[in-house]
């Protein structure tokens, strides 16, 4: 409801939200919402007949954290009012930038429950190191995208670059792919040649 800022879930404007501003949809015409500051959770918005229908699948209103687990018992940190970006990725699976939590978090749908893991850096930790799993380092992540063949890609804002994930069994290898740690700047190029000045928001094409 405009003007109503607050939790709930529920139907259409039952429903209440707090500055969110992470969106995703899935190829059934679900929206995700991330939503940062002392909420720190991700929403479900499904369409029902001609109703939209609200729930919570990961976090806890008003408990930040950077645990892993089950729909409420995940924790997640972003920033008030800052990002709270997630994408949808092949096999229905979410991924979202823990910008707070130095993190990148998947979200897995199993039954009607939601599994969130950390899939890249460690908590508290911050950096520019490319690596495997809790080797690799952020320096807040605030944009990511996922395409069709399982790839996640993150802008890695504070660095300066961006960032790619993936997949190796049951790792995620973090490589650089455009941009240098700590420098700025405009120019195109390729790989380590472009520069970016604090990239935020990330999007994929079609190709």
């Amino acid at each position: 409801l405009a003007g109503v800022p607050g939790y709930a879930d529920g139907t259409n404007s039952a429903a209440r939200f707090s500055a969110p501003n992470g969106l995703a949809l899935d190829s059934a015409g679900n929206l995700y919402v991330g939503e940062p500051g002392n909420e720190s959770t991700i929403r479900k918005i499904a369409p029902v007949g001609a109703d939209w229908v609200t729930t919570t699948i990961a976090g806890l209103p008003h408990f930040t954290g950077s645990d892993d687990g089950t729909n409420s018992a995940a924790r997640f940190s972003f920033w008030y009012f800052g990002q709270a970006a997630v994408a949808v990725g092949s096999g229905g699976n979410l991924y979202v930038a823990d910008v707070d939590n130095q993190t990148i978090r998947k979200i897995t749908p199993v039954g009607t429950n939601w599994v969130t893991t950390t899939i890249a850096g460690l908590v508290g930790n911050v950096g520019s190191d490319d690596g495997t799993h809790s080797a690799a380092r952020f320096n807040e992540p605030s944009g990511v995208a996922a395409d069709s063949a399982g790839n996640v890609y993150v802008s890695d804002t504070v660095n300066n670059t961006i960032r790619k994930l993936t997949s190796a069994g049951t790792n995620w290898v973090v490589t650089t792919i455009a941009g240098v740690a700590g420098q700025t700047g405009s120019d195109d190029g390729i790989n380590s040649a472009a520069r970016f000045n604090g990239p935020t928001l990330l999007k994929l094409d079609s190709h």
